[in-house]
């Protein structure tokens, strides 16, 4: 019979104290049950989590995607609730998770605009309960925390940075023509699901009359001081601006001109006014119009050279300083907490077990 050498029992005896110290302190599993598809720290993230996800970003879609299509939107979903896990016990050590106060101050701001009954029927047209608005509320405020304390705290941007991306990009701030930032308030009346049109009441004209109708109600309650974003948000029906309050940007003088009664209508205005509500067309060109549009001036820039001494250039120079540091570095911070945390992602494992066979 072989003996074994006593170093190398020693030695497993080791290994075998040591790895149920590591699953003492981390939570390791053995088994785990079929609603569990991954565990971060001993913490499982549950099936249905990640299937309310799923069917949310599948929304209304007639077209069903195969299972390995489906597969790959699962394993970016779980990617993300693991990652968004391991930042939650991360807040949690340092005491910066959201409070139930902060919660609900955030809630209420959310529902100010709707009656009870809008905001009902936007959590059922969302598939959200109350509880799982509230949750989300939770994390993206915890998230916030957590990353003013460990990240942008960190963040120090100095008048010689600020004059280094001046010089090195002088070319940006020289405005070869005049300049319009604007807001837009856009309602049509081609007939789609009132989910698609993009805003918080989920309000959609169907035909040309409706169309006609909400157009002049908004421009009635916008004469009367209401405010612009606002409406635009609860009530514009384009989908990239109406979230933002209709805010569209820097538009130049030679793309308003691709339509000249836009442009006929905002050349007359100081900045803070609104125009008449305009016909909407189909595309450039064409006298089919397809609804109607409100638009605000928010700002007018002539054209020419913006030097260092602007206020505006440098808030812009600051800000985009301080936005590309902040994603680097929560990138890099993200990176350092998955290395220290323990993660077992059982749906990986299944995915490439039935792909393999």
């Amino acid at each position: 019979m072989r003996r074994t050498p006593a170093g190398v029992t020693r030695r497993a005896a080791f290994a075998a104290f040591a790895l149920g110290m590591v699953c003492a302190v981390t939570g390791c599993q053995r088994g785990h049950t079929p609603d569990t598809l991954a565990s971060v720290n001993g913490k499982p993230i549950l099936r249905g989590e990640v299937e309310t996800i799923y069917q949310n970003n599948l929304g209304n879609s007639h077209q069903q995607p195969s299972k390995v299509q489906a597969d790959i939107v699962r394993l970016n979903i779980l990617r993300q609730l693991i990652d968004e896990e391991i930042l939650m016990q991360r807040a949690a050590r340092m005491n910066l998770s959201a409070t139930d106060e902060e919660v609900d101050s955030k809630l209420n701001e959310i529902k100010a605009p709707f009656t009870q009954e809008e905001f009902q029927k936007r959590l059922d047209s969302q598939h959200l309960t109350l509880d799982d608005l509230k949750k989300e509320i939770r994390r993206s405020k915890t998230e916030e925390k957590l990353f003013n304390k460990e990240i942008n705290s960190r963040i120090n941007i100095t008048d010689a940075d600020i004059a280094g991306y001046y010089n090195e990009h002088k070319a940006e701030f020289n405005l070869i023509e005049p300049q319009y930032h604007l807001a837009e308030i856009v309602v049509t009346s081609i007939p789609t699901q009132p989910q698609q049109a993009g805003n918080l009441q989920n309000s959609k004209a169907m035909n040309d009359a409706e169309a006609k109708k909400k157009v002049q109600m908004l421009h009635n309650r916008l004469e009367s001081g209401e405010d612009f974003g606002a409406l635009a948000m609860n009530f514009s029906e384009r989908p990239d601006t109406a979230p933002n309050g209709g805010d569209m940007g820097f538009v130049t003088e030679s793309q308003l001109h691709a339509d000249a009664d836009v442009y006929n209508a905002v050349a007359k205005l100081k900045p803070g006014q609104i125009t008449e509500i305009l016909p909407v067309y189909a595309s450039a060109g064409s006298k089919q119009a397809i609804g109607y549009a409100i638009y605000k001036l928010i700002d007018r820039e002539a054209a020419g050279q913006r030097e260092l001494n602007d206020p505006r250039v440098q808030q812009a120079i600051r800000q985009q300083l301080r936005d590309s540091r902040s994603q680097l570095l929560k990138n890099a911070y993200l990176e350092m907490l998955r290395d220290q945390a323990h993660v077992t992602n059982y749906f990986a494992e299944e995915v490439f077990k039935e792909g393999a066979q």
